[in-house]
């Protein structure tokens, strides 16, 4: 199978030659193993077997995408949003509507005539199109995006404060989500839409269920509904302890959750599996704050093989992936472990870079 093909069996609950993989990795790790495998970081994903290949097209990009040498180089991105690089990641230091009154925040506009060239970051990604399963990346959508430009505190406050302007402000943000996800579902083909929005911490949800359900859930339903129109699965990523809302998500159209951090109440892989797994897949649930880090090459090994049983159990709905970015202090062996137990050896990803790198040569050669 290749991956689109494997992917799409996966999430279809249909047999797979392997289990699907995608991986994230922390920018320091990637190039530790790009160095490792003498191949350019930007040909990682390829090398070590990564099934889906997608890119953001929202604001995320400007957060991660836009690389800056050394820490303290910034950017004002499309928004207004002022991002700082601190320890391999952009982050916010200016909220643009941090300090703006209630009429200036309904004043606000956001950056549609920069749409399509936020689009055309895709083109990359399309390149394998034919093979790889293709998603494009339209988060944040809706909370998320209010507070990088409100600030978290005004956000959280005026949830309960001013539900009206939460509400309002929320809906511009997915308005602007939606408009991407038209013109990217209607000109590329993609695999899924996939969306995000980060609204729990590790022990609880931002706001309380009630108050989601108010302010959010609406617009969510009406940015699922663009994936549905194009016959896309539509996945959804969250970090954190959002369970009590998991149900309210699959009822407005969530076809796979991510990134299923199992440390958080409510957030153990398996149970979920076994409580909505008929009617959702997942991707994620392997631990990147300490069994990836400091477990053994054999807990690392055990735990893997433990959560692709729990998780492809009847007929599979499951990608593997890690709970978060892969961090630079997990050891290359633990790596290749949980690679190996996914049915993808060390040598496999060391030919699949020697293949790369004849193709970087011949390529230079051409262009002589």
């Amino acid at each position: 199978m290749n991956s689109k093909q494997r992917v799409q069996a996966a999430l279809g609950r249909k047999p797979v030659d392997r289990v699907p993989v995608y991986m994230w990795f922390h920018p320091a790790t990637a190039d530790r193993l790009a160095e490792l495998l003498e191949i350019p970081a930007a040909y990682l994903d390829q090398a070590m077997g990564n099934d889906v290949q997608q890119t953001w097209v929202n604001n995320n990009y400007a957060m991660e995408g836009i690389v800056h040498e050394k820490d303290g180089g910034s950017h004002t991105d499309f928004w207004g949003i002022k991002w700082v690089r601190q320890y391999f990641f952009n982050q916010i230091e200016v909220y643009p509507l941090k300090t703006a009154s209630r009429q200036e925040v309904l004043a606000y506009e956001f950056p549609y005539e920069h749409i399509d060239s936020l689009l055309e970051l895709m083109e990359p990604v399309l390149a394998t199109s034919e093979d790889t399963f293709i998603g494009c990346d339209v988060s944040p959508c809706g909370y998320e995006m209010y507070w990088r430009l409100r600030g978290m505190q005004n956000a959280l406050i005026e949830t309960i404060s001013d539900p009206e302007l939460t509400y309002t402000m929320i809906g511009r943000c997915v308005d602007f989500s939606i408009e991407l996800s038209e013109r990217a579902c209607s000109r590329f083909p993609l695999d899924w839409l996939w969306t995000g929005d980060d609204v729990a911490s590790q022990r609880s949800m931002f706001m309380s269920p009630a108050s989601w359900r108010t302010v959010i859930k609406p617009h969510l339903a009406r940015l699922f509904a663009v994936g549905k129109k194009y016959n896309l699965w539509v996945a959804y990523h969250c970090c954190g302890a959002l369970r009590p809302i998991i149900p309210d998500l699959i009822e407005i159209g969530m076809d796979v959750l991510n990134p299923i951090q199992g440390n958080s109440p409510g957030m153990d892989p398996l149970e979920l599996k076994a409580e909505f797994g008929d009617q959702l897949a997942f991707m994620g649930g392997l631990d990147t704050q300490d069994l990836l880090p400091n477990g053994s090459v054999s807990e690392v090994c055990r735990e893997t093989d433990r959560l692709l049983a729990g998780m492809t159990t009847n007929g599979g709905g499951y990608i593997l992936a890690a709970s978060h970015t892969i961090p630079p202090e997990t050891a290359d062996d633990n790596i290749f472990a949980m690679y190996e137990q996914a049915g993808i050896s060390k040598e496999e990803i060391f030919d699949r870079a020697a293949v790369i790198r004849k193709h970087l040569v011949l390529s230079q050669t051409q262009d002589k």
